[in-house]
């Protein structure tokens, strides 16, 4: 090698961009996978637990933090000073005061860069706040509160670029744990469920709110919770859409439907996003429904494959179930963690995983892969490393992060999605946010 070639090349390495640390815009992570792309990540959690990077006040809610550009933007909700949540979470008689927030934090400190905040009467079943994570996204942050409200704000300034009342718009219900269904971008799209008459899914301009188009039809406050599948079949790209009564597809581009099949789960309590494993698409719900479609090769189409077997597939209502080698890890709306085989719907174990050996009514721990282990924050408060396979669920190492601070079903739980960005992990409950160094 010549003086010069060496000079060139090191003049290279040093020009080259720093490695660069993940973002988590939105609702499992850039992909929308629930995959943790970051390397350099512990193995096991030092006594008395990772390192505490920050901690910051918040108020209550179920939506998770979205990580982007060294910011970290989450929500919350306040109630009106005199006013308290009714003890019967079930309770939807009056509408409780309070204020919806938009916060945005540095990521490196904590500190609040921001807030926006907006008055937001509550009358929900378990009215702690809200339960969408925020989309960020070429220079604004979109965010959907409980009552339906959407805003697209100034992701830097926190701004209002524009807002949406979807129940006032589209004429719609509430369903009866308000909306949750987390928005996603398609190219110029976002793609909410709003419910209303003809209006299950809408398409929005991302810059303006200006309608594309809108689509589908489920009964009063059925809309569910499901964030929509994008995917491709029967040669034509795709938008999968779970609602509380059926399954059906449209077109991405026009909000043509496609094809529809019937899937009723109880209470409309239809929470996750349709998982595809091959030809085959697997969704379920409350209580104790879920259904394997096959969907057909020479045009858009399903056919059932089974649905609503006892003994097989799962039933997930909190935790978005997670695919790996044609086995689906998830927890079911009894409590239990099951392995699935697909497409035959065998359950290969149950267990109580990272909750613990007592299955709990609606038991949770959300479900992120990092390499060739996992990372579960589970609703008592500790974050777990372990390992999933056809063969069972192994701990590796546990660490209490944050307290419970909400109740469900008799027990205390926090449910709340982390991120996971710049190899730490950002998690909240209904009276913080924290950050955990997870780099080795």
């Amino acid at each position: 090698m010549t003086t010069r070639t060496a000079w060139i090349l090191a003049a290279l390495v040093l020009a080259a961009p720093l490695a660069h640390a993940d973002d988590w815009p939105q609702w499992m992570g850039p992909k929308r996978d629930n995959v943790w792309r970051e390397d350099g990540i512990i193995d096991t959690f030092p006594k008395g637990g990772p390192k505490v990077a920050w901690r910051a006040p918040l108020g209550a809610g179920y939506s998770g933090p979205a990580v982007a550009g060294g910011k970290v933007y989450v929500t919350d909700r306040t109630l009106t000073k005199g006013t308290a949540n009714p003890a019967d979470p079930f309770d939807t008689k009056n509408k409780i005061p309070g204020t919806e927030r938009v916060l945005c934090l540095d990521a490196k400190t904590g500190k609040e860069l921001w807030k926006h905040e907006y008055e937001c009467g509550y009358q929900i079943s378990y009215p702690s706040g809200p339960r969408s994570t925020p989309l960020v996204s070429d220079g604004k942050v979109y965010t959907l509160g409980a009552m339906g409200n959407l805003l697209c704000l100034d992701a830097e300034k926190g701004t209002v670029v524009w807002a949406k009342d979807l129940v006032k718009e589209y004429g719609a219900k509430p369903a009866i744990w308000g909306y949750a269904a987390h928005p996603i971008l398609d190219g110029k799209k976002l793609v909410t469920i709003a419910g209303g008459e003809g209006s299950h899914v809408v398409a929005l301009d991302k810059d303006t709110g200006k309608e594309v188009w809108k689509a589908g039809q489920q009964p009063a406050g059925s809309q569910g919770y499901s964030p929509v599948l994008f995917t491709e079949a029967g040669g034509k790209r795709q938008m999968i859409v779970a609602g509380g009564k059926s399954i059906y597809a449209v077109d991405p581009e026009t909000g043509e439907q496609l094809w529809t099949t019937p899937f009723a789960v109880d209470n409309g309590c239809m929470v996750m996003t349709p998982v595809r494993a091959g030809e085959f698409l697997f969704v379920g719900g409350y209580n104790a429904k879920s259904t394997l479609l096959k969907l057909t090769a020479d045009k858009p189409g399903v056919e059932v494959v089974w649905q609503n077997k006892k003994g097989l597939g799962l039933s997930p209502v909190n935790v978005q179930p997670f695919l790996q080698d044609n086995v689906l890890y998830g927890y079911d709306d009894s409590g239990a963690m099951f392995a699935v085989e697909v497409p035959s719907g065998k359950r290969l174990w149950e267990d109580g995983g990272p909750v613990g050996e007592k299955v709990v009514p609606s038991g949770t721990a959300f479900i992120v892969k990092n390499g060739d282990r996992f990372f579960f924050f589970a609703e008592t408060g500790d974050l777990v490393i372990g390992k999933l396979t056809p063969k069972g669920y192994e701990e590796v190492s546990r660490a209490k992060v944050l307290e419970p601070t909400n109740t469900a079903w008799g027990h205390k739980v926090v449910w709340c999605a982390p991120a996971y960005a710049d190899k730490k992990a950002f998690i909240r409950n209904d009276k913080e946010i924290v950050c955990l160094d997870l780099a080795k």
